[in-house]
């Protein structure tokens, strides 16, 4: 299936995403849902602190390319990057995605999600292994590099996640590539 047809025939009662082609349904848990709130209370409650911080969003569709349509647990948007209230979707790759790992989806997230999203350019990717209680943090050390060349890995309960990378305290372990 292609983007396109995905965004018009996309059933709007059930989470899915198109990954590779192909309608990957999500069908999250407690813990899922726990965490996606905790993570977007806790980056709203860093974007209210001081103007010009972006913005935070729920899932929404993002275009990747023809053949991706994601739906990140959590979006963030730097200033001057924020869609509009009344944008249609898909909406622009955001500045911040964030991943929480669901037993329907994790393999898609660690792998064929990931790809994707660097090949769209996203700045920073957060995934959230509930199952490890560890974020592991893929970013880009600068704009226009090609791919994510910083990784980062912290147990959840430390990982500082109330701010994407650029303000957050630094890791306890990096790792390059």
């Amino acid at each position: 299936m292609t983007a396109a047809e995905y965004l018009a025939n996309a059933d709007e009662t059930r989470r899915t995403e198109l990954v590779e082609g192909v309608v990957v349904v999500n069908e999250p848990r407690r813990l899922h849902q726990h965490l996606l709130f905790e993570i977007a209370v806790a980056l709203r409650a860093w974007t209210s602190a001081k103007r010009g911080r972006g913005e935070v969003s729920m899932p929404l569709d993002v275009a990747i390319d023809e053949r991706n349509v994601y739906a990140p647990d959590v979006l963030w948007y730097a200033e001057g990057r924020i869609p509009h209230l009344r944008a249609d979707r898909p909406y622009p790759v955001p500045d911040l995605a964030v991943e929480i790992r669901s037993p329907t989806t994790w393999r898609h997230d660690i792998g064929a999600k990931k790809a994707g999203y660097e090949r769209a350019g996203l700045a920073e990717l957060w995934l959230i292994d509930s199952a490890a209680d560890v974020v592991f943090a893929f970013r880009r050390s600068r704009p226009g590099v090609a791919t994510f060349d910083s990784a980062r890995d912290r147990a959840r309960r430390d990982a500082g996640v109330s701010a994407p990378a650029r303000f957050r305290a630094r890791a306890r372990r990096t790792v390059r590539k």
